[in-house]
């Protein structure tokens, strides 16, 4: 019987603790209870219970602090006799409130979601409450996948539409599209900004959820009463969660919801058409639908999809051809045009159909202005590859030529812009030209003409237009070396440029930052080997040939030019785009400017360093990662990383560096990398510890094994500054590690600064691990490479090799006779006499430190009778 109490009150003292391990003070002061019947007289029950009594106090003490100020924050929100100020700073109260535990289930409980309805219906209340009440939205939805539903059934997605509609404000329709995408990423666990996946079971969990939320948004992006922001808004929301990394949701959105038809209506919409019945969109939803609709055809993953695709396509975009007016033949050239913006595979679908191609050229001859345009655009598109672009010159250069002739300048921008894609089907080769030199030099003028001259009028929709199609130009032209050279002299159509980027309109987006990327030359090139230049010479086959001023020097004048004009400023306003291809083409042109060393303090002072490393963690293509990160690493090298990356910055820069040791990455990169992360090292314990997470010695380690000395040296040198570690310290004293060994070893390599860096890290290793000083006598010349250190003509490596001696002297009996008995005491000896005066002072006393220690342990007598 005594051995059953004893298991029950073991059993009772588990439950106890796991109860208050959770939290669950109330549960766990009944089982210590219980225990107290069982021993009435034990101490640590009396304690526990003591203890548990305290936080349960304490707990209620919080509850009901926090009951009565949600209480009191709803009270005062719905005072009318409150002033605007207090009513403001109440909403913004809640804000904070609903961020915690309590204070949401609080919320609930008090019926703050009537509250919070009943004000944002009323149209008297302030913006700021409003916005403030919307936060509240988002804080709760971000609680749990319970609240989530709370919110789904209190506030509803379509409320959440209906009040985007009627806003104009960015702020609000922000915090509105937050509270949307808060709610998909808690119901599917997919969050772009936290570069989280998808929790398939999770997305399984709340499909009903996640289609009640898609559902609602797409069956409103063709709505006629909503704001063209606010459009926008929900394209991107529809842009970022149907992709099939994320939601892959464009199955459903094709099959079931009608979504294309939606989609497709948007597409075909025009500023320059109004009628009641138009929708109002902006300069950025053509572009914002051509990006969905690449994303819900890439969702489209076997050829039954995509005819279902091109069926329901066609069916939209022949039901506007077969339409008596001429306008309906106009929406369906800009529906198509948006295609081919988007799934080119698509459009070009589009472009295959019988008479499509040839009632574009008739538009284009029309003399209306608005189908010219419209036209224009199209044959842009149409042009999209070196084959396409043969057959459209053929076929489209007469028509755009004379369309150049226009005296409107949308429709001359628009053709110039389709003789500038014409002429650089060549690409970055100079002996493919289309055009002559001559002609590609007078089209580069003219779309400076154009931008320059639209930038001194005023800010009109016509004048932002231009500029916008005038910088598509340049994009194309600026793949010429000439033409490069040309408009990095141009300073007043650089700076247009610069400026049209730092607005951060997403529309100029694609003209603005390919250009840059022309200007850096940070497009991919193809290596070819020599050797198969000459067999391809041999052969009488065509061999790439590269511009003059394609070479180094004028890369990196022009890189400077940018640098000092400001051109970070606008990649860090146009970084804000959700399309990966984008971001990876701004990550192209931080990398190129970041290859020179002094130009990257003014990325930093434009606050590129922020910019990058959201870019290195969010929404972008793996290479696009990769070169924000080797920016970061370069910036990293030749910065204080407390000033580049204050506070929490320095531990979110180590992940993304750290991708970069991997074998697929180039030895640039790796080299970068390491020589970052030991710059990064000395900051604090904080960045050590995440630069050893996840096993990320061993992947600093093993390029301590490379053929190439500078990788290897950087590998030793990032070593040093981790050295000091507590688990980097036990990995060299395991009884099977060889680590000690080795950097024994490379004190004996050529490179002086890897020599250096192997002999500080020995020095820091032995003077803390006693395990580790005996290992050293495991090299098999451990001898010789000591008496190298300690004899020689460099101080600082002679520092090292006398400090290395003198903890192995202090490391015990066993070691410190290895010492005694070798060589090394006689050098020892040598270093202190006094007639021995080119040793610096430091080094002296180092040596006799470790003579005094082998005096105490009785290996030597009288250090100072041997001295003289």
């Amino acid at each position: 019987m005594a051995s059953s109490g004893a298991k029950d009150a073991e059993t009772l003292w588990k439950r106890c603790r796991e109860m208050e391990a959770k939290e669950n003070y109330a549960e766990a002061f009944k089982t210590a209870l219980y225990l107290q019947r069982i021993d009435p007289k034990n101490e640590e029950v009396i304690e526990t219970l003591r203890r548990l009594n305290m936080k349960i106090q304490k707990f209620n003490e919080q509850q009901n602090s926090t009951e009565n100020r949600v209480r009191t924050m709803l009270k005062y929100l719905t005072d009318n006799e409150l002033s605007t100020e207090k009513r403001i700073q109440v909403a913004n109260n809640l804000v904070a409130l609903a961020r915690e535990d309590a204070g949401r289930k609080c919320f609930v409980e008090l019926k703050g979601f009537d509250i919070l309805m009943a004000m944002m219906r009323n149209v008297n209340v302030k913006y700021e409450v409003r916005l403030a009440l919307i936060r509240v939205l988002s804080e709760l939805s971000d609680g749990s996948e319970d609240l989530g539903r709370l919110v789904l059934k209190n506030v509803g997605v379509n409320f959440l539409v209906d009040f985007m509609s009627r806003q104009t404000d960015d702020q609000i329709l922000g915090a509105t599209q937050t509270v949307i995408q808060t709610l998909l990423t808690r119901f599917s666990g997919f969050s772009l900004k936290e570069c989280k996946k998808v929790d398939s079971k999770r997305l399984k969990q709340y499909e009903v959820e996640i289609d009640a939320i898609m559902s609602a948004i797409v069956e409103r992006i063709n709505a006629r009463t909503m704001t063209g922001k606010c459009r926008d808004s929900l394209l991107e929301l529809i842009m970022v969660n149907t992709d099939y990394t994320a939601l892959d949701w464009g199955k459903k959105l094709v099959d079931q919801f009608d979504g294309l038809y939606k989609l497709l209506e948007v597409a075909s919409e025009l500023q320059e058409i109004h009628y009641e019945s138009s929708m109002e969109i902006t300069g950025n939803t053509r572009t914002h639908v051509a990006l969905t609709l690449e994303k819900v055809y890439m969702c489209m993953d076997c050829d039954k999809l995509r005819d279902q695709f091109h069926e329901k396509m066609m069916e939209f975009i022949n039901g506007l051809l077969r339409g008596a007016e001429i306008e309906t033949k106009v929406r369906a050239t800009a529906a198509i045009t948006a295609l081919l913006n988007g799934p080119l595979d698509a459009g070009n679908f589009c472009l295959g159909q019988q008479g499509v191609l040839e009632m574009m050229l008739v538009m284009a001859n029309s003399g209306e202005i608005i189908q010219q345009c419209v036209a224009a655009e199209a044959i842009i598109a149409a042009a999209s590859k070196k084959d396409k672009g043969k057959s459209m010159a053929q076929m489209g250069s007469g028509i755009l030529k004379s369309l150049y002739e226009s005296k409107h300048p949308k429709i001359k921008v628009r053709a110039l812009v389709g003789l500038c894609k014409l002429g650089s089907v060549g690409g970055t080769d100079s002996s493919v030209k289309t055009f002559s030199e001559e002609s590609t030099m007078k089209l580069m003028k003219a779309c400076c003409t154009l931008l320059c001259s639209s930038s001194d009028k005023d800010k009109s929709t016509e004048g932002e237009d231009v500029k916008k199609w005038a910088a598509d130009g340049l994009a194309y032209l600026s793949l010429d070396g000439d033409v490069k050279e040309a408009l990095i002299e141009d300073k007043k159509a650089l700076n247009t440029l610069i400026d049209l980027g730092k607005n951060g309109d997403l529309s100029v987006l694609f003209g603005v930052v390919t250009t840059f990327v022309n200007l850096t030359n940070s497009y991919d090139k193809q290596d070819i080997l020599p050797e198969l230049i000459e067999l391809a010479k041999f052969s009488k086959q065509h061999v790439p040939e590269e511009h003059e001023f394609d070479a180094t020097e004028f890369i990196y004048s022009r890189c400077r030019v940018l640098a000092e004009n400001h051109v970070t400023s606008a990649l860090v306003a146009l970084c804000r785009s959700k399309s990966k291809t984008s971001r990876e083409m701004i990550c192209r042109v931080f990398n190129a400017i970041c290859e020179i060393q002094e130009l990257r303090g003014k990325v930093v002072q434009e606050g590129g360093a922020k910019a990058l490393i959201r870019l290195a963690l969010e929404n972008n293509t793996d290479y696009g990662k990769k070169l924000a990160a080797q920016s970061l690493a370069r910036i990293a090298i030749t910065n204080n990383p407390d000033l580049v990356f204050p506070g929490q910055r320095s531990v979110e820069v180590v992940g993304p560096i750290m991708e970069l040791l991997h074998p697929d990455c180039p030895g640039l990169q790796n080299f970068e990398a390491l020589m970052a992360l030991a710059n990064l090292a000395q900051t604090n314990v904080s960045v050590r510890n995440r630069i050893l997470r996840d096993g990320g010695y061993t992947k600093i380690e093993q390029y301590t094994y490379e053929d190439h000395d500078m990788i290897k040296r950087a590998a030793v040198q990032c070593i040093v500054n981790l050295i000091l570690a507590e688990q980097v310290v036990k990995l060299y004293e395991e009884p099977s590690s060889e680590r000690v060994k080795y950097l024994m070893m490379l004190t004996a390599e050529d490179d002086l600064e890897t020599v250096s860096a192997a002999a500080g890290a020995l020095a820091m290793l032995t003077s803390v691990s006693a395990k580790s000083c005996a290992k050293v006598f495991d090299a098999k010349s451990w001898l010789e490479y000591l008496i190298q250190l300690t004899s020689s003509k460099n101080t600082d490596l002679q520092h090292r090799g006398v400090v290395i001696v003198h903890n192995l002297i202090a490391a015990g009996n066993e070691p410190a006779q290895n010492i005694v008995e070798s060589q090394l005491f006689e050098l020892l000896m040598a270093i202190v006499r006094p007639e021995v005066d080119d040793i610096p002072k430091n080094i002296k006393d180092v040596a006799a430190a470790a003579l005094e220690i082998a005096e105490e342990q009785k290996l030597i007598k009288n250090v100072e009778k041997l001295k003289t």
